[in-house]
This record gives structure tokens, C-alpha cells and sequence, in this order.
């Protein structure tokens, strides 16, 4: 946590225990006491609180703003009693805007408190409310269930007021919406108020006396309301969101320049070939190999004109921000290694209205530098698609910018070679393992191999080694675990010193034992393979931060609890804390096809349209979850082939 942070939420929380303080001297002051006295005590009538609040002035409509305030910050207030309070003490316009003012600062506070103690106040909503604050947050009409919630007698306004906020509505937005949705209600109850001192006693008491039914009416059935508002928001959040944005191809220009600029400062070489002569028939599709997270751009260069709709992870749609730049490119979401309609809609959509529809089908960085698999689903895809495939197949992208490494590598070389795969005619003549094996023939790639072909590459980086002990976990020599380091271009273990030194051209000196780091992994990747076959029972098992995406929009991910992960044969199992309650999650093997994974930063799987994210206790282990993962999957989808082979 930030400074920053630690001070805001200081400033914040003073603030409101200070406004709280001066607002409770003020409410138990004076007049004020007895009013308020006589309120809860019904003994009270319309000519007393005209009486009483028409005498302390200034302090009479303060009194009315505050207790509106209050009903808003304190849950389980409701607002009608207050509105009608102040209609009969001031008439309905009077009244109207005390009730205004009032709700306008207390939902204020409330987007404050919300942006000092989110995760906090979630959970004290959560927990008091039976409202699934997840699937509303999520939903596109989030602003009709604002004012669905708005319109119902007895419910919270704070309730209300903390679901715009974690929804990530800049506050203008917020306030016009909290305020506008409270309007009809306000005026419900200010009008009953004003009424009841226009009319007889007869009709008064009957007025408040169905108010109060109604009001203890709701409370009782409150679990039925809330359940009918979960039903609509869970209708509206499984809509399937076919967002797939046409776009023109001057909207890249600017970051095609950006990027070209970082290639000039870093004396970065790309070289493009466009074996294909002219245009890319459409609709088509386009796969690339995906060893470097800007893969992005070397492919988008080459079809950029024709305005391809690429498939991004997820993860990335979480951000408002990212999420808002990668629509208006007309990138859509998906959930790696998932069943995800929303994703097959709009990959079907872009094939539909004659689009180009790009795509890595490894569906992940490369750990290593070398050719990751490839779903099989994705083979069945293509061959149903019945359009023509083309490749796009990039070199030195890994070693140019590799998955554990920090930042783009002087003096790096890229290839990008643009070609046809399949035809459309040819397409409609091969089976889905004929396809399969073009596809990865085509896309195979080993950058310790290619690197041998170009002597002239070299890598100038003082840290060039920096960062491998996230993939390389085992100590070829001592074979303990989680000891490698690393500094400038040498790697060391912290039980035997000393293991190897890097060159210019990721290779290690004659003495290391391995030709570089691409061997190590492979010779690594055998031993946990070989663990796990000596102890079929063996799993992987650690402490984790479980982290779920943002509610707000503004992060990407927030933190969601604290547990402890277990990965074996069966599949992937939580245990801890989800926001602020005790909670058992399992992912059973046959939903886990690989553990994506951050070196040195987690591992993660989606669930639907959300992922599921985890920060080890110990983070150079995530490579692990990987490659176990990828072990027990492998395992368990051949026994589940013999067994339909028997």
C-alpha cells in the first residue's frame, strides 16, 4: 500500500468521524433532543414539529438535511420516515430540497468512503444485504437496476448508492444518477407529509398507517424482493455481449508510431514479408504464433488496412481504461482455456460480416522460447469456420522481449512473414487432423534454433539474465528448489554459487551446465514430469492471495481473500476467505486444460467470464502450477481417451 493511499484514507476517515461527531452534537442540542425525542417516542404531531422546527430557523432545515444524510450512510435507516417528517414540518418544495441536499451529500460521503474502503464496505454490504453486489456490478443495466432499487419502499438508500459506486461511475455520473433515482421516492414521501397536513385526521392516519404496512411488509419480505432484483440482474448479466467494434485503420497509426519509436530507441530491426502479394481475402482468418506479449504489433502492421478483429485474454477487459482502448481497435475479450460464448458469438460475427478475424491459438506466452501446444477445440473451430487461414509467423519475438524479462532488448532482430495456410477450397477437404498438423508445422517455432541461423543478432542489455529464476526453479546441480538468483548475465544458486554466465546471444559459457536456458527448462520440466509419475498422489500445494476482477473498473483485479491453493489429479482447489467469508472453490481437472501463469507473479484460470487469480506465497513457483497443470491435464485426458476407447 502506497503512502498515498495510507493518507487518503486517513483524510477520509477523519473526516467522516468528524462530520458524525458535529452532526450528532447538533442533532442532540438544543431543540433538536426533543424533536427528536418525540419522534421515536410517537408522541408527536404535525403542529409540534412545525412549532418546534419553524423556531430553531436555520437550524430546523440543518436538522432535516442531516438526518437525510444519515439515513443514506446508515443502512438500515429507511428514507420514508425523514421525507415525510420534513413535508409536514415545510410544505413540499421546502422539503423537496432539504431531502435533496441531504441525499446529495450522503451519497457523496458514500462514493468517498467507498474509494478509501471498498473492499471493507463491501464486505459490511455484503454481509447485511441479500444482494449479489458481483452480477449487479457487472451487468449492462446497471443503471435501470439503480433505479428498479430506487423505486422499491424500504430499501437502503446506502445500498444503492454503494453499487454506483463499485461499479466505477466517475462521480458526476454517480451523483446524477444516485440523485435522479431518488427523486420519485422523495417526492412520495414529502408529498405523503405535505398531505397529511392538508387533510383530515381520518385520512392522515390512514396514509401513514398503509406507509408503515407497507414499510414492515417489505422488510418482512425482503428476502423475496431481493431475491426477484437478483433474478433481473442475473437475467441481464448471462446476456451474451456481442461488442465487436468495426473501426477504421487510421485509429492505429498512433500506436504503430509509438511502438516504431521504441524500436528506432532500442535499435530494434523488423523486417516484414508479404508472401501473399496483395490483400487478404475476406472473411478470413489470421493465426500467429505468440512467443512476445506485443506480438500484437508485428501482426497488426501487416493486416492493419483490412482492420482485423483480434482475440485478447480477459484479463485485460477488466480495466475500464484498456477495456474502452482495445474495443475502439476492435479487439473482444475471451476467457483463455475456457468455454466462453460471449467470445465464440463475436469470433462468429467478425467471420459473418466479412471480417478478419486474428488470433494466437497458443493462447499464452511462451515459457521458454519454443512452440507451446494447442487446444484441439481451436482445429474444430477453423475447420467449421470454412473460410481461408493465413499465418502470420514471427522470429526473434521471444528472445526480442521474453516472458520473464523486463522491457524490449537492444539490439534485437524480428521477423513477420505473412502467408496462406489453408484455402477456403482446401479447408472443406481436410480433416481436423490434417489441420491440426499444417497449423502447428506452420507455427512451430524454437528461437534457440532460428538465433543460429542469424550469427549478427546480438543482445546489448547489462541485465540480460535478470528475471530467469522465475522459470528456472531447480538447481541442476543440488537439485533444491527455488534457490536460482540471478544479476547482470550471471546465474547463481544460493547453495552451490555460481552456475552459469550469459552472452550477448542468450547462450551460457562452456562451463554451465546446459547450452542455455531453454535446455534447463526442458531438463526441469522432465523432473517435475517425473515426480509426478513416481507419486501419483503427489500435488502441489501453497498459501495464495486470491484475487477476482475489479468491481470499479479502475484496477484490473481486486484483492478477494486469503487461502491456501492445492493442485492434484482431481483439479484445482481453493480454501480460504472471498470477500470476508469462508469459501470452498473447485476447478475439477476436466475445466483445466493449462494454469496460465505470470512469472514470478501468479497463476490464474478463468471461470466463465471471470478469472480466478493467485499470488503464491512463494512466486517463483507459478512456473510449477504450469507445468503441473499441463502434466495431470495430459494424464487425465488420455485415461479419459482410453477409457472411451474400451
Amino acid at each position: 500500500m502506497t503512502k498515498s493511499s495510507v493518507k487518503f484514507k486517513f483524510i477520509v476517515a477523519l473526516s467522516f468521524l468528524l462530520l458524525l461527531g458535529g452532526t450528532s452534537l447538533l442533532l442532540l442540542s438544543g431543540g433538536n433532543q426533543e424533536i427528536l425525542s418525540n419522534l421515536f417516542s410517537g408522541e408527536v404531531s404535525a403542529d409540534v414539529i412545525r412549532e418546534k422546527l419553524s423556531g430553531l430557523g436555520i437550524r430546523g432545515y440543518i436538522t432535516v438535511v442531516i438526518l437525510s444524510m444519515l439515513q443514506v450512510i446508515f443502512v438500515f435507516l429507511p428514507a420514508e420516515p425523514v421525507q415525510v417528517l420534513s413535508g409536514m414540518a415545510f410544505g413540499f418544495p421546502i422539503a423537496f430540497l432539504l431531502c435533496v441536499i441531504g441525499i446529495i451529500v450522503g451519497n457523496t460521503l458514500i462514493f468517498l468512503m467507498y474509494r478509501a474502503l471498498g473492499q471493507k464496505l463491501r464486505e459490511y454490504f455484503v454481509t447485511n444485504l441479500d444482494f449479489d453486489f458481483d452480477r449487479a456490478a457487472s451487468s449492462p443495466k446497471t443503471a435501470a437496476i439503480i433505479f428498479i432499487l430506487y423505486l422499491l419502499p424500504a430499501i437502503p438508500y446506502g445500498m444503492i448508492c454503494f453499487l454506483a459506486a463499485s461499479v466505477g461511475m466517475k462521480y458526476y455520473r454517480f451523483i446524477t444518477v444516485t440523485v435522479l433515482g431518488s427523486v420519485p421516492s422523495v417526492c412520495i414521501g414529502v408529498a405523503l407529509g405535505h398531505m397529511a397536513l392538508a387533510t383530515s385526521f381520518i385520512i392522515s392516519i390512514t396514509v401513514f398507517a398503509v406507509l408503515v404496512a407497507l414499510i414492515f411488509f417489505m422488510i418482512i419480505k425482503r428476502k423475496a424482493l431481493f431475491d426477484a432484483v437478483n433474478a433481473y440482474v442475473d437475467k441481464t448479466s448471462k446476456r451474451p455481449k456481442n461488442l465487436v467494434k468495426k473501426y477504421r485503420p487510421w485509429k492505429l497509426v498512433l500506436p504503430l508510431i509509438a511502438m516504431k519509436l521504441l524500436f528506432f530507441v532500442k535499435g530494434a530491426k523488423i523486417k516484414y514479408t508479404n508472401k501473399i502479394g496483395g490483400k487478404l481475402e475476406t472473411p478470413s482468418i489470421v493465426l500467429c504464433n505468440h512467443g512476445s506479449f506485443i506480438d500484437f504489433v508485428y501482426a497488426g502492421t501487416m493486416i492493419r488496412k483490412q482492420c482485423p478483429n483480434f482475440v485478447v485474454a480477459r484479463l485485460y477487459f477488466y480495466k475500464s481504461f484498456v477495456k474502452r482502448v482495445l474495443r475502439h481497435v476492435g479487439c473482444f475479450p475471451k476467457s483463455m482455456f475456457a468455454q466462453d460464448l460471449e467470445s465464440a458469438k463475436n469470433c462468429l460475427a467478425v467471420l459473418k460480416h466479412g471480417g478478419i478475424l486474428a488470433m494466437m491459438p497458443e493462447a499464452r506466452l511462451s515459457t521458454a522460447g519454443k512452440f507451446e501446444d494447442i487446444q484441439p477445440c481451436t482445429f474444430d473451430f477453423i475447420k467449421r469456420s470454412e473460410v481461408t487461414v493465413y499465418t502470420v509467423k514471427i522470429s526473434g519475438d521471444y528472445l526480442a522481449s521474453p516472458k520473464w524479462g523486463s522491457g524490449l532488448r537492444r539490439g534485437a532482430v524480428v521477423e513477420a512473414e505473412l502467408d496462406v495456410l489453408i484455402t477456403k477450397d482446401e479447408l472443406a477437404e481436410l480433416s481436423t487432423d490434417e489441420i491440426a498438423q499444417r497449423v502447428t508445422d506452420k507455427l512451430y517455432y524454437d528461437e534457440f534454433e532460428w538465433i543460429k541461423s542469424h550469427p549478427e543478432v546480438r543482445y546489448g542489455n547489462k541485465d540480460l539474465a535478470e528475471g530467469l529464476e522465475n522459470i528456472l526453479t531447480i538447481c541442476p546441480k543440488c537439485k533444491s528448489k527455488y534457490t536460482i538468483k540471478t544479476k547482470g548475465h550471471d546465474v547463481f544458486c544460493e547453495h552451490c554459487g555460481k552456475l552459469a554466465t550469459m552472452d550477448d546471444r542468450y547462450l551460457f559459457d562452456t562451463g554451465a551446465p546446459f547450452e542455455h536456458f531453454g535446455e534447463w527448462y526442458e531438463w526441469q520440466k522432465a523432473e517435475i514430469e517425473d515426480e509426478f509419475s513416481r507419486n501419483p498422489e503427489y500435488a502441489l500445494c501453497s498459501e495464495v492471495e486470491f484475487r477476482l476482477p475489479s468491481l470499479d473498473g479502475k484496477r484490473m483485479l481486486r484483492h478477494a481473500g486469503d487461502g491456501v491453493c492445492t493442485l492434484d489429479k482431481s483439479g484445482l482447489t481453493y480454501k480460504g476467505t472471498k470477500d470476508g467469508e469462508e469459501t470452498e472453490i473447485f476447478i475439477s481437472m476436466d475445466k483445466i486444460y493449462r494454469l496460465l501463469f505470470g512469472a514470478g507473479e501468479n497463476f490464474e484460470v478463468y471461470v466463465g467470464a471471470d478469472i480466478h487469480y493467485f499470488k503464491p506465497k512463494e512466486p517463483r513457483s507459478c512456473v510449477d502450477w504450469y507445468i503441473a497443470s499441463a502434466v495431470l491435464s495430459d494424464e487425465y485426458h488420455k485415461e479419459k481417451s482410453a477409457a472411451h476407447a474400451h
